[in-house]
């Protein structure tokens, strides 16, 4: 099969897809070596790019994905039903933030670092599906791991956890800045 109607293939499962797929398995699908595929991607990236079009590929680690341009955002919004989807608390935000951070992290660890409780934040975040459990610790109890993955890098228009900010890059407030950075970042 010739390189133009790999890209028709590929698009068509990217679009019927419509989560993030890993390169590996879009390469098995489209029975095309890895090395070729990614290519042939960065190319119909481009192209879209170049072209204008309304409709782009991400990458977002090794997964890809066809999404519409943010610049279309308000057009496809109008297609769309209110939807009353309640943004992420201040507590939410914090544990979310500590997780990206410092993963795979327990609760207690999370717990430790804030002061408070995260049973509520924790689920939350679970639910919204920007962390899963990971494993659990070789220790007493067994405690639960939590990272982030896919859908938190896709919700952060984040290509990697590399693209997270340096903690330096944040101005802290009040008496205890390097205590804080020390607390948070170890």
């Amino acid at each position: 099969m010739n390189r133009e109607e790999v890209k028709s293939i590929v698009e068509a499962v990217l679009f019927a897809w419509s989560d993030p797929l890993s390169i590996k398995e879009l390469s098995k699908v489209v029975e095309v070596e890895v090395k070729e595929l990614e290519g042939i991607l960065k190319e119909m990236m481009d192209d879209f790019s170049y072209n204008k079009r309304g409709i782009q590929i991400i990458k977002m680690n090794e997964y890809y994905q066809l999404a519409t341009k943010s610049e279309y955002y308000e057009y496809v919004q109008r297609l769309l039903e209110p939807k009353q989807n309640k943004g992420l608390t201040q507590a939410a935000l914090e544990t979310l933030a500590i997780i990206a951070y410092r993963q795979p992290i327990t609760k207690a660890e999370i717990e430790s670092i804030r002061g408070v409780k995260c049973d509520k934040a924790i689920s939350t975040l679970l639910e919204k599906g920007v962390i899963e459990e990971k494993g659990r610790l070789e220790k007493t109890g067994r405690p639960i791991l939590y990272g982030t993955n896919i859908s938190f890098l896709k919700t952060f228009g984040l290509k990697s956890l590399e693209d997270l900010p340096e903690i330096n890059d944040f101005q802290l407030l009040g008496e205890d800045e390097e205590a804080l950075k020390d607390m948070y970042f170890k």
